[in-house]
């Protein structure tokens, strides 16, 4: 078995660059391989720059969503009294532990109303938020002296004409949770909150449209709470691992039970990062499947080949050759061709996303958050790659065999 595989092989090696009597085979196979080859390199290419943008999103989240956030699992608000805060605040994994209080909220500037996602923070989120490395005006700072201060999304500061240079206060109303609503007098049953913005930041469009940080002592005085908060966010150690990650999660909810909620990143913004995940793999579908179209030139040139080896192959049988080797022949001669096409596509993909990845060459157009574009490149993604095209390789090349096969029994 192993001497014909190595005689198919042989016999394939020198078909392929022999020349043949018709040169349109050449041509043909030559369009193949260089098919390939442009096919592999751009799943390559392509899945790294969704990689780097992938890695992009992630980061941008990070600066606004904790490693694991801790929420009620009925209601909107609780008290993180029990003595299962006070051992997670002890873990070595634990970095900090901030308490937030959000809810959605009407503002007034200037004259301008509008609504956004207030969420107030302790003095623990204030001094370490990742915040500070996004800021476009101003500084992250919640207090001066006495008086109370907000950072706020960029696009929201534009939309409301928000600017930190000016002396001019947020107004917050929020209705009252134990006032009742009067028709005569309606702001008697709203709270209402004043803080000056200190500096606007910006992380991505979403967040940026609608959050505002502020010190969680003005919205437990706007809500009309004492020391109830919507949520923990948890920010771990920097090199945690992803198992212990995990692991401290499940710890802290065994520990908490089922009145508290752990999420971990992925759950926190789920459908974000599923819809990343099948994009993903709806472009490496897409481009398996222009791949495929590209194979079927390595069809017609085996087709066209095994017509012209007729005598060749009648030669192979009275020397005693059996069908089978035949069949490898021509099956190993088809699968040389996009396994050239794939070396060298692998040669171009790899060297160009390295070389992106390096030095950034190709850079972004306009204003970015980012030079060049983000590439990362995954042996993963290689190997797949690998996988499918040699597959799709070797499949194509059974067609015309089997084809030429079924013909000559007739």
């Amino acid at each position: 078995m192993t001497y014909c595989m190595r005689l198919a092989a042989y016999i394939a090696g020198r078909y392929l660059i022999a020349k043949k009597s018709h040169n349109v085979i050449n041509i043909i196979s030559a369009i193949s391989a260089a098919g390939m080859a442009i096919g592999t390199a751009a799943l390559i290419i392509i899945l790294s720059v969704y990689n780097g943008f992938d890695a992009l999103i992630r980061s941008m989240m990070s600066n606004v969503e904790p490693d694991l956030l801790i929420t009620p699992a009925t209601g909107k608000v609780f008290t993180p009294d029990n003595e299962a805060f006070d051992w997670i605040y002890d873990q070595e994994e634990v970095k900090n532990m901030c308490c937030i209080l959000q809810e959605d909220v009407f503002i007034s500037y200037d004259g301008k109303q509008g609504l956004a996602q207030a969420r107030g923070v302790d003095w623990i989120y204030e001094e370490e938020s990742p915040l500070k490395d996004h800021m476009m005006d101003g500084e992250f700072k919640l207090h001066k002296g006495d008086v109370p201060l907000a950072c706020v999304g960029a696009g929201l500061a534009y939309e409301m004409g928000i600017n930190p240079r000016f002396l001019r206060g947020i107004e917050i109303y929020f209705p009252s949770r134990t006032r009742k609503i009067s028709m005569s007098n309606p702001m008697a049953s709203v709270e209402f909150i004043k803080v000056w913005p200190s500096g606007t930041f910006s992380v991505n469009s979403e967040v940026d449209g609608k959050l505002m940080i502020l010190p969680i002592e003005q919205m437990r005085e706007l809500l009309e709470y004492e020391e109830e908060v919507s949520a923990v966010e948890l920010r771990l150690m920097e090199g945690t691992s992803e198992k212990d990650a995990k692991r401290l999660k499940k710890e802290i909810q065994a520990r908490l039970g089922d009145r508290y909620k752990v999420k971990d990143r992925f759950e926190q913004n789920e459908s974000l990062y599923k819809m990343m995940k099948y994009e993903k793999t709806a472009i490496y579908m897409i481009l398996i499947f222009i791949i495929i179209i590209i194979a079927f030139n390595i069809f017609g040139s085996l087709t066209m080949l095994i017509i012209e080896k007729q005598d060749d192959i009648q030669t192979l049988r009275s020397l005693g050759a059996q069908d089978s080797l035949i069949r490898r022949i021509f099956v190993l001669e088809g699968w040389l061709i996009s396994l050239v096409g794939l070396a060298g596509g692998l040669i171009i993909g790899v060297g160009f996303s390295a070389l992106q990845q390096a030095f950034g060459i190709i850079k972004m157009p306009g204003q970015f958050l980012v030079q060049a574009y983000p590439v990362i490149l995954s042996w993963k993604d290689i190997i797949l790659t690998v996988a499918g095209v040699a597959m799709i390789g070797y499949l194509i090349a059974l067609l015309p065999v089997a084809a030429f096969y079924r013909k000559e029994k007739r």
